[in-house]
Formats: structure tokens, C-alpha cells, sequence
């Protein structure tokens, strides 16, 4: 069974950090592209960044860029979202997923974390 497990939300003043993480398990993790996407209350959802698995190449929303960065632990089966100079627009519940075309189309997703960012 494919599990995608995040953790590390929660609530930090504007112009603060987390650091989310997404822990994988029931696949050959080197198998899939794995990506955070999020979606603020009201809005739909997006994308926010995607590591591939075929040669680590990474995708960065222009939101976020600058600020985030996703790395993996492929030995931990583990992909981090670390989040700098957070805006309250970044206020969303954040996502993992994976897929095999670079997060564009996921085909599995873990529950959620929850970021709030007051200013």
C-alpha cells in the first residue's frame, strides 16, 4: 500500500521557517517523480515544487522561488520541503505526491500539513 505521510506544518510569524517533510513508504520511491503542492483556504490547488527521479532535476512555483527548497534522503525514503522568509500567503495545507510525469499528474497524495504564517 502506497503511504505518504507528511509532517512539519504549523503556525510561524511571517519571516520564519519549517521545514515539512514527506515520509514514503509501499513503492520503490526511486521509481517516481515527488512533489509538494498545497492549497490555501478558498483556493484551488497548486503546485509548489517537484524533484525528479530520473536525474534530480527540480521544479520551483515563481511564488515560492528563492525561499523553498525540496531535497530527498533517498535513504530515509524522505523528501523535505525546507520553507524561508514565509509570507502569509503562504498559509495553505501543503501536499506530497508522486507521479512518473514530473507532477503534473499525480497519482498518489499523502493527508496534508497544515502551514499558517501570521504577520
Amino acid at each position: 500500500e502506497v503511504q505518504l505521510v507528511e509532517s512539519g506544518g504549523g503556525l510561524v510569524h511571517a519571516g520564519g521557517s519549517l521545514r515539512l517533510s514527506c515520509a514514503a513508504s509501499g513503492f520503490t520511491f526511486d521509481d517516481y517523480d515527488i512533489g509538494w503542492f498545497r492549497q490555501a483556504p478558498g483556493k484551488e490547488r497548486e503546485g509548489v515544487s517537484c524533484i525528479s527521479r530520473v536525474d534530480g532535476s527540480t521544479y520551483y512555483a515563481d511564488s515560492v522561488k528563492g525561499r523553498f527548497t525540496i531535497s530527498s534522503d533517498n535513504a530515509k525514503n524522505t523528501v523535505y520541503l525546507q520553507m524561508n522568509s514565509l509570507k502569509p500567503e503562504d498559509t495553505a495545507v501543503y501536499y506530497c505526491a508522486v507521479d512518473h510525469y514530473y507532477c503534473s499528474g499525480p497519482e498518489y497524495w499523502g493527508r496534508g500539513t497544515k502551514v499558517t504564517v501570521t504577520s
